[in-house]
């Protein structure tokens, strides 16, 4: 059984940096894609970004793009997501996610096999 454990989120001011990390149990993590996704108060989970098993690839949703980064770290089973100038709305819970598919990069909810519990992040206007 996979267990995803995120940390380091918190409450931060507009233009401040956030890194979330996640950190996966098992021995088997870098054969999975990982993502985040997040989830705002009455809205849908949202897919932000995800990187390939190697960290060769990432993608970024468009909202999110040039403010943060995806990577891992296939030695310490983690992947971290670091936000920098963040916006009122980035505020969600973020879920870190780690997917099976066959495929280089998986960007759904349906896609993904394990989630984290979630660590919320608010950013204050």
């Amino acid at each position: 059984q996979v267990q995803l454990v995120e940390s380091g989120g918190g409450l931060v001011q507009a233009g401040d940096s956030l890194r979330l990390s996640c950190a996966c149990s098992g021995r088997t993590f870098s054969t999975y894609i990982m993502g985040w996704f997040r989830q705002a108060p009455g809205k849908e989970r949202e897919f932000v970004t995800a990187i390939s098993r190697s960290g060769s690839s990432t993608y970024y949703v468009e909202s999110v793009k040039g403010r943060f980064t995806i990577s891992r770290d296939n030695a310490k089973n983690t992947v971290y997501l670091q936000m920098n100038t963040l916006k009122p709305e980035d505020t969600a819970v973020y879920y870190c996610t780690a997917s099976t598919a066959l495929r280089l990069i998986a960007y759904t909810p349906a896609e993904y096999n394990y989630w984290g519990q979630g660590t919320q992040v608010t950013v204050s206007s």
